[in-house]
């Protein structure tokens, strides 16, 4: 894509009304960025909730293959400590809550899948799922369609052996969204990633009801606009995931993170802090209020995630890559279907929604069940926007260091 072109689809978009640039290649091969708020043009920031991510893709790359600066499968199997784990999330379904329509869902996957060498996921086998809510098929929207496919690509290629379940929602209005997610617990859900947020508002206590089912945990993304704590994500009874930048060394092993810029925290407006976060002292010192994010995870676009979308932006499709906490919280709904797997294989209840075991395997050794994040920032208010040792509100309790923190999750009551 030329420099002209990048200049093209940037105008599209805006012409959309459904885009924030962030900042814009002046030369062919500078890389451009764009980042999807679905819906906050609306006038009332309750009623229309958006999506987080950001498409990284730099000009003159093609779109027929994926971005070589983009991470794998394989590598963040690897740098995470995935590939250390037998048991890859069977007999667990991952719902992936999200608005309006992606007729090409189904074949993206296929697509994504045959490229990484991971397991078939289709709909003839019984592993992908695609449902509509309102039991009507949504409208389709393109800039919609990224978001999906990020979310069911990533939460396959972590947990490649359990089912992915697509919710859609006929619109992004928070009714529907949340109607989405009952949809998805009645429906058989185990865990439930919401890759979408708007602005914290003060009746959200009363819709935190939502996500409180005995055996399934729901997890949101925190958001991608630096400090500051949105919705769902601010919710005691979901995981709030933060963002982070990664480096992995030459041989493709961890290396080092530091927080990412834009990834969502600080300190709820209206919800109360959860009794497993006062355990830590920065929480402990805040009077009850929410802390946000709780983990973290890889979201940075400059170290984002291959993906394959036909539906296309403003008229290019094929190969992305793909940045945000949208793409952080499916990798850790993953997380969390394999840890039930191995519950459920030890005869041991799924987790539920809270994130109290989470916090408990923190306090209990958080330097070996989490990556610490210690530098980094998403702001500039002090101490709220740094990360630091233990808990902090840009990076929460770290990345997961996982051949160790499932055992551990797995291990609990």
């Amino acid at each position: 894509m030329q420099s002209g072109g990048v200049r093209s689809i940037i105008r599209g978009l805006i012409a959309a009304g459904t885009i924030l640039v962030a900042s814009q290649a002046a030369q062919a091969q500078q890389p451009f960025y764009l980042q999807i708020h679905m819906g906050e043009n609306g006038p009332d920031p309750i009623a229309f909730m958006g999506p987080h991510y950001y498409i990284h893709q730099a000009a003159g790359a093609s779109l027929s293959t994926p971005p070589t600066t983009a991470f794998t499968p394989p590598q963040m199997r690897h740098a995470y400590g995935f590939d250390l784990i037998t048991n890859q999330g069977a007999g667990q379904t991952i719902a992936l809550v999200d608005a309006y329509d992606d007729a090409n869902a189904a074949s993206d996957l296929t697509v994504f899948s045959k490229q990484f060498n991971l397991p078939a996921c289709t709909t003839s086998s019984g592993c992908f799922r695609q449902l509509y809510s309102s039991g009507r098929k949504p409208a389709a929207n393109a800039n919609w369609a990224v978001e999906i496919a990020l979310d069911i690509e990533w939460a396959h290629a972590i947990a490649p052996q359990a089912k992915i379940m697509l919710v859609e929602a006929p619109s992004n209005n928070l009714s529907d969204l949340l109607a989405g997610v009952d949809f998805a617990v009645r429906n058989g859900a185990s865990v439930v990633s919401m890759s979408w947020a708007s602005a914290e508002f003060s009746g959200e206590r009363s819709l935190d009801n939502h996500f409180v089912a005995t055996g399934v945990t729901f997890l949101a993304a925190s958001g991608d606009n630096g400090s500051g704590v949105n919705y769902p994500a601010a919710s005691p009874e979901v995981i709030a995931v933060g963002g982070t930048s990664l480096t992995l060394d030459k041989a493709g092993n961890y290396s080092s993170e530091s927080a990412w810029s834009g990834s969502g925290g600080g300190l709820s407006k209206y919800e109360y802090e959860p009794l497993p976060q006062a355990q830590f002292p920065i929480a402990d010192d805040l009077h009850g209020t929410r802390g946000v994010p709780d983990v973290s995870y890889n979201a940075n676009p400059g170290t984002g995630y291959a993906v394959y979308d036909s539906v296309g932006v403003s008229g290019y499709s094929g190969w992305f890559q793909v940045g945000g906490t949208s793409a952080a919280a499916p990798q850790w709904a993953a997380l969390i279907a394999i840890t039930n797997s191995q519950r459920v294989a030890a005869r041991k209840a799924n987790l539920s929604s809270t994130g109290t075991s989470v916090y408990a395997v923190g306090k209990s050794s958080l330097s070996t069940n989490f990556h610490a994040v210690t530098t980094g920032t998403n702001g500039s208010c002090g101490t709220i926007c740094d990360a630091s040792a233990g808990y902090d509100y840009v990076t929460g309790l770290g990345t997961p260091q996982s051949k160790v923190l499932i055992p551990a999750l797995a291990a609990r009551p």
